[in-house]
């Protein structure tokens, strides 16, 4: 996604990974004209403001300069510790000259500007880099294999890494090893690449392309592997990026085929080593992982060339592009949504009309309608995977039991020609903050997997410290054991037995019904009905006795009828006990009427005649 933009025909340099906020200085351009054909050339410091949504940098300063630029590199050499404005901008000239700048004084807006300047170069400077271990040398690469390095604290008398490269050609690119710092690479546009060790202070390593087409644009260090380094190649016939390792220098490890003209320059990320920016002649920007050969990221731009592109140094998700018709472009490769850029830009353009017709007629201009495109393109894809910044290195999360799980991504230095790769592992511990929990969780298991819960419940009860500890384990141990209920029961109090020793000491009558609720409570109704009996409450105790069964309830109306003395009780008992013989037998003769009377309503036929001959 683009972020924002500028108008020039210019070199382009990032502030330092210390510097904030982010500048970005830009150097006119040799060997390239813009719409004007002006000659004039100058240098420009801008601020690089995200919080501002329009595509316009803020230019900072502007130094007007006799020289126009190859190269130009803002190096962290003499950076201040409080982090203000500082550094050393170094330029490559077109006439084989050197020039150091001091940015903070451009922002100033001061004159004298220029810190140091040299000639000695042959031709145009069109290779610089700096030393990221001792930032203050500086290797510089020129025509007829001209390699200097110089010292920014003595910059009068540059050395050479060693002797010339024969036959002499120029040098089109030149980097300093990310992971040892006297090692130095070169390329040239032949396809030659020469590594220099500067304690030898002689090329220890030629790689070269075996076809004879590889013409070398741009060459880069791994980030992080010593001996990997990767070749672009600007000829449309051959337009790869030739990943080598110099312990098998004999061909290529990788080559990457993404594009389809000639690479123009490459960017490897100093965040990511998945992260190979590159640029060609068609008109394609793309990251790519050159680990794999996958492209992760094509950039929306337009249909010009881009000379040059380099990723910021301290904001790993931002990228610039330098391209011929004469704009730098920012971009993210976070993606996100250009809605709003396009009318932005046409009611800029507005605005400097003042609403007015540009052809005089005084009349206001009719609101711009834009067409609508049949594919819209205004949400770009972020990379197919995220960036290594935005990866977690490390991470934790607690499980039950006590169980940690952790997980980190260890970085493989493998030796051999296969590429160093993340290996991801996961653990998996015991982490025991509370023994004392830890052995009764122990225990419990223990109980659970040999069923031996009612020994597990004696222990705990015998361990209690308090009644209501007790008694929760009390009640846990019943559920186990058979008669569960009877024995809750207990445990709420209500025995049986205790109740039969009560009812047989009753001698008071004050607490019968508590007796009674007792005895309802645990299911005994023979012992309800005898309280209720001897409380003198025989309708309670002749309805408690149906309830207790046909057993009681005899019994029960036999204690009734000989505790009752009334004129009809001998009836009702005879009734109810069918004992027809005994009223037959004891009755008045004066009363033999009701006593036929009974015996024909209730005597069974079999009987019948018996009890009517008992009084003859």
């Amino acid at each position: 996604m683009k972020l924002k933009e500028i108008d020039r025909t210019a070199m382009q340099a990032w502030s330092p990974a210390q510097q904030h906020p982010i500048y970005l200085a830009t150097g006119t351009s040799a060997q390239q004209l813009d719409a004007t054909f002006s000659t004039n050339a100058s240098l420009e410091i801008f601020e690089l403001d995200l919080s501002d949504p329009s595509l316009d940098m803020k230019s900072c300063a502007t130094f007007s300069s006799s020289h126009r630029y190859h190269k130009l590199i803002w190096g962290p050499h003499t950076m201040a510790s409080d982090g203000s404005l500082s550094g050393v901008l170094i330029a490559g000239g077109e006439n084989g000259n050197i020039i150091l700048y001091d940015p903070s004084k451009i922002i100033a807006g001061e004159s004298e500007v220029i810190i140091a300047q040299k000639g000695k170069h042959t031709g145009p400077v069109r290779a610089l880099d700096v030393n990221i271990f001792q930032t203050n040398l500086v290797a510089s690469g020129a025509n007829e294999s001209e390699i200097y390095i110089w010292d920014l604290n003595n910059f009068a008398t540059p050395m050479t890494p060693g002797a010339k490269t024969q036959p002499p050609e120029d040098i089109s690119c030149i980097a300093w090893n990310r992971q040892v710092q006297h090692i130095l690479a070169s390329a040239s546009p032949s396809g030659r690449a020469t590594v220099w060790d500067l304690r030898k202070n002689e090329p220890i390593i030629k790689v070269s392309d075996h076809s004879n087409r590889m013409h070398c644009s741009d060459l880069a260090w791994h980030p992080d592997v010593a001996t990997q380094m990767v070749l672009a190649s600007e000829d449309d016939r051959l337009p790869v990026i030739q990943m080598w390792d110099l312990r098998f220098a004999s061909s290529p490890l990788r080559v990457l085929e993404n594009h389809t003209r000639g690479i123009l320059t490459i960017a490897w990320s100093m965040a990511d080593s998945e992260l190979l920016l590159s640029c060609g002649k068609d008109a394609k920007i793309l990251c790519s992982n050159p680990n794999a050969g996958e492209v992760l990221y094509e950039l929306p731009t337009n249909t010009q060339w881009c000379f040059d592109v380099q990723w910021c140094p301290r904001n790993p998700a931002i990228l610039s592009a330098a391209s011929f018709d004469g704009r730098i472009s920012i971009y993210s490769i976070m993606g996100g949504s250009t809605d709003g850029l396009r009318q932005k830009q046409v009611d800029k353009l507005s605005s400097s009309f003042g609403n007015l017709d540009p052809f005089g007629t005084g009349q206001p201009l009719p609101p711009l309608q834009l067409p609508q495109q049949t594919t819209p393109q205004s949400t770009v894809l972020p990379l197919k995977k995220p960036p290594k910044w935005v990866r977690r290195p490390v991470g934790a999360s607690f499980s039950f039991g006590g169980k940690l799980v952790t997980f980190e991504n260890i970085k493989s230095h493998q030796q051999g020609p296969e590429q160093q790769q993340l290996q991801h592992h996961v653990y998996v511990s015991q982490v025991v903050t509370e023994r004392e929990f830890l052995n009764r969780s122990d225990q419990l298991q223990e109980a659970v997997q040999s069923e031996g819960f009612i020994n597990y419940c004696k222990k705990k009860i015998e361990a209690a410290q308090t009644d209501f500890e007790k008694n929760v384990w009390s009640f846990l141990k019943v559920n186990f054991e058979e008669d569960s209920r009877g024995k809750y029961l207990e445990l709420l109090g209500y025995r049986k037995d205790d109740l039969g020793q009560k009812v047989n000491l009753l001698e008071s009558c004050v607490y019968v019904d508590g007796l009674i609720t007792q005895a309802l409570l645990t299911g005994s109704f023979e012992s309800a009905v005898d309280l209720c009996l001897h409380d003198n409450r025989m309708a309670d105790a002749i309805i408690l006795a149906i309830a207790g069964g046909q057993e009681l309830l005899s019994r029960t109306q036999k204690k009734y009828f000989a505790k009752m003395q009334s004129k009809i009780t001998r009836l009702i008992t005879a009734v109810v006990t069918k004992n027809w013989k005994e009223i037959v037998q004891s009755c008045d003769l004066q009363n033999w009427r009701e006593a036929l009377a009974a015996v024909l309503t209730y005597a069974r036929p079999d009987e019948f005649a018996a009890l009517c001959g008992k009084k003859t």
